[in-house]
């Protein structure tokens, strides 16, 4: 594991990227908060993206949509292949797409949404807990034990009940088993290795409880994230 800077990105590959609030502070204090993150994601994926989010919300409806029609015509920078807003963290899939392509994107996401949090909350300061984290995905099985580990976190850290995990609204499962459809989540690359997303969604819940047990003594042989 380590920082953007002891990572080499390299264009094309798979990273799980993710990071904690400064102190373990929450990041989400409200549904207000965590929709602006998702779209700070879906809006920083673009390479050179001419215009900051705010200056992007200041346009008029019209206008915002114009803006938003022309970006789409840009390359990205990244592709978003899952994610998770936990309280007081956040854990990402992505695909670098361009060169120094997830170190951009992250930090306009995350400079752009402590700007955000900070205003809000009168408070001055950093938000989160340095530079963010980023492991490399070296095979296939990693790749979906990753997506499997990131779609999970809300059951297995007691944040809600087994049942709900579907109904889970800041995660990108609902786009994965079709119940909430997305237009910037990239799924494909972990559904290539299933059926249909229903056989993606027993491999990830088939491995519920092993998560629970695995969560209760995370301390003593993963490195706290």
């Amino acid at each position: 594991m380590g920082s953007p800077r002891s990572v080499n990105f390299r264009n094309d590959y798979i990273y799980h990227v993710f990071n904690r609030g400064v102190e373990r502070r929450n990041l989400f204090l409200s549904t207000r908060d965590s929709e602006r993150f998702i779209m700070l994601l879906e809006y920083y994926r673009f390479l050179d993206i001419p215009k900051s989010f705010s200056h992007y919300l200041n346009l008029s409806i019209e206008e915002r949509q114009i803006y938003y029609d022309t970006i789409q015509k840009l390359p990205l920078t990244i592709d978003i292949l899952a994610y998770c807003l936990m309280p007081n963290h956040f854990h990402l899939l992505v695909r670098q797409k361009g060169d120094l392509g997830i170190i951009k994107a992250i930090s306009n996401i995350a400079n752009g949404y402590a700007k955000y949090f900070n205003a809000k909350n009168k408070r001055v300061g950093p938000l989160f807990q340095g530079p963010f984290k980023a492991v490399r995905i070296e095979s296939d099985e990693q790749l979906l034990h990753v997506s499997r580990y990131i779609h999970l976190n809300p059951v297995v850290s007691g944040i809600i009940p087994e049942k709900e995990l579907l109904s889970y609204p800041w995660s990108s499962l609902s786009s994965y088993v079709g119940k909430q459809p997305s237009r910037w989540v990239e799924e494909r690359t972990v559904l290539s290795h299933f059926k249909n997303c229903q056989e993606y969604l027993t491999f990830v819940c088939d491995q519920i409880s092993f998560a629970k047990e695995l969560q209760k003594i995370k301390h003593i042989i993963l490195e706290d994230v």
